[in-house]
């Protein structure tokens, strides 16, 4: 059972957790979707898509009917990480459903086997699984430019016979002026008492996002500004540039994220990523080396919003 075992190891080393911290979980710590995973893990000031539950509740506002996403990552050590987000508009109200999973895969379980005096193992049957898995669901209220949004998660973690679960929120607002600028905030993480004083990891968001051109012409152009804090760790600034060509309805989109980071990761600061546009579906692209490790994250993602 080594390799869900150092699946875990390098999934907490990549978020840059430290084993002194009172944080027991790893995956609300990871980028809800594929765009925010290029761009940095950005988010608060993210706006219009499904997956912009995640990172704060209020960013599904501006979403004129029905949104939704998902993706998929071969993450680190054999481990992998997919999320799924649904988001509709009603009236001046959006609710948004959201969920994510972290699978360090399974393994037999092995014992000593005292017929050669545990000198070798013989296998039992059973196996060992670890994950954690996060069920959200958010409710927007939005009036004029200003939106408000609540969200409540829970999550679980197993690993082997050990189980933990927790409830926590997130709130967040957000201002959309039109189509060219947006700036959010939120916290995210409230309550979230995993059992043995672990907590889920408190995080302030502060962002900014502005288009520079006409996010529905030929020209994409996109810079994205944002803070965060996480409780017991330092201060984090990303920034993100989104640029691209859309005309008829298909094209490129290019992305770039640089994010200061924790003292401890093997995360690099720059993240990569794209996207092909084929009208209302976008499919879409990340990439982060992690050099201690002499790895990197291939994030696959598809949006689709009508």
């Amino acid at each position: 059972m080594r390799r869900p075992v150092v699946a875990l190891a390098a999934a907490l080393c990549a978020v840059g957790r430290l084993a002194a911290q009172t944080e027991g979980s790893v995956l609300p710590l990871i980028p809800g979707s594929t765009r925010s995973a290029a761009l940095g893990n950005a988010g608060a000031a993210l706006v219009g898509d499904a997956g912009a539950m995640f990172p704060n509740p209020a960013g599904i506002a501006t979403i004129r009917h029905l949104s939704s996403e998902g993706s998929y990552e071969p993450y680190l050590a054999g481990s992998m990480l997919s999320s799924a987000a649904l988001a509709l508009r009603v009236t001046r109200f959006t609710l948004g459903f959201g969920a994510q999973a972290l699978d360090y895969g399974s393994e037999a379980v092995i014992v000593p086997d005292p017929s050669t005096g545990g000198r070798t193992g013989m296998p039992t049957g059973a196996t060992f699984h670890p994950y954690e898995a996060l069920a959200a669901t958010s409710l927007v209220y939005r009036r004029g430019f200003a939106a408000l949004g609540v969200t409540v998660k829970y999550d679980r973690q197993q690993y082997g016979t050990q189980v933990s679960d927790a409830w926590a929120g997130d709130v967040g607002v957000a201002i959309a002026v039109f189509d060219i600028m947006a700036m959010g905030v939120s916290v995210q993480n409230l309550g979230g008492d995993l059992e043995a004083e672990a907590l889920l990891p408190r995080r302030t968001r502060a962002g900014i996002t502005l288009n520079y051109t006409d996010p529905q012409g030929t020209v994409r152009l996109l810079t994205t500004l944002e803070g965060q804090w996480t409780r017991d760790r330092s201060a984090v600034l990303v920034q993100g540039l989104e640029v691209g060509v859309v005309r008829g309805g298909a094209g490129l989109i290019g992305r770039v994220g640089y994010s200061t980071r924790p003292t401890v990761t093997a995360a690099s600061r720059f993240t990569f990523g794209g996207g092909v546009v084929l009208g209302r579906l976008a499919v879409d692209y990340a990439y982060q080396a992690y050099g201690v490790l002499e790895s990197g994250t291939h994030r696959v993602g598809l949006r689709w919003t009508p």
